[in-house]
């Protein structure tokens, strides 16, 4: 999902969104686990989850995967966010953004 990751952290600039996040931002020690996008310092991250209609992220171990990612970052005190390409092209995932950002400052 990294083209469409790509298209909201373009959305987001274009939006002057302040602080802008890291992109690919890696949160675990000793794991490879990385967010789409991500606010460090205010532990806020979002995902684009993909595939939820063809497979994807839906098959077993992808999904369980997925769960214990998050479920570490909940652990950690992250807060983050799963949005889907749609939500990226018809402004959901900007309006979530901005109202996340508006409730962690």
């Amino acid at each position: 999902m990294k083209d469409v990751a790509d298209e909201l952290f373009a959305v987001l600039r274009m939006a002057r969104v302040r602080p802008m996040p890291v992109v690919e931002h890696r949160f675990h020690e000793t794991r490879r686990w990385r967010f789409d996008l991500a606010w460090p310092d205010m532990r806020f991250a979002v995902e684009v989850e993909g595939g939820q209609y063809v497979g994807g992220h839906v098959t077993k171990g992808r999904f369980e995967g997925d769960m214990e990612k998050y479920n570490e970052a909940a652990l950690a005190g992250w807060m983050v966010l799963r949005v889907s390409p749609r939500m990226v092209r018809d402004g959901r995932a900007l309006a979530v953004v901005e109202r996340a950002l508006r409730a962690r400052f």
